[in-house]
């Protein structure tokens, strides 16, 4: 897929006023600091298109993307270890779980993993909810660039593994990094294969 416009569209916090547009949307979604913001800059090869921070927690709405005039990106807030109230992080688990299981232009979810770390509970939690409520996902193995090739491999079966203790199966998942741009094409081009699928069911 060729990026041709990518804008901004809007931010809220209330599902009922995203885009009433009937565009497929895919959400990307992950622990805080997980390197989100840098990913979606990368694959739209935009540099600030999506805000980073330093600071975990940034994102705090959901902000909508048009992509090519005929696709959404859907930015969503991280969880887990943001620098917030808990108040705040209510709010977010509530209007979260409401696009998941009310907005019916979703396709898709990428759900980012910090390829660094061993699996982490709030992630494993997270995937597991998504997939009680028949949320269909794809993981995104982020910061590859920061790991060695054997211990990425290694680290990436372990993960698996960890999975397939509660899992029937592993869901479809890629490996990317912000800087190198790893990863880039194989999540674009799995975005094609979605968007021309439901265009034939159509």
């Amino acid at each position: 897929m060729k990026i041709k416009s990518a804008e901004f569209v809007m931010s809220n916090s209330d599902v009922a006023k995203c885009p009433k547009e009937p565009f497929q949307e895919y959400a990307f979604i992950g622990r805080s600091n997980v390197g989100k913001s840098s990913l979606i800059n990368m694959l739209m090869q935009k540099k600030s298109l999506a805000k980073t921070s330093g600071r975990p927690g940034k994102t705090q709405l959901i902000n909508h993307f048009l992509i090519n005039k005929n696709w959404f990106l859907v930015d969503l807030p991280g969880y887990g270890y943001a620098k917030v109230s808990k108040s705040s992080k209510r709010v977010f688990q509530k209007f979260i779980t409401e696009y998941f299981s009310k907005r019916e232009q979703l396709a898709l979810a990428f759900v980012l993993i910090d390829c660094r770390h061993k699996p982490q509970k709030v992630d494993l939690e997270f995937m597991h909810w998504m997939g009680e409520n028949q949320v269909p996902f794809s993981i995104i193995f982020t910061k590859q660039d920061k790991v060695k090739p054997n211990a990425l491999l290694r680290d990436i079966e372990s993960y698996k593994e960890k999975m397939l203790e509660t899992w029937e199966e592993i869901p479809n998942y890629f490996v990317t990094s912000s800087s190198n741009g790893t990863g880039r094409d194989e999540v674009l081009n799995y975005i094609t294969e979605i968007n021309t699928l439901m265009a034939q069911q159509e």
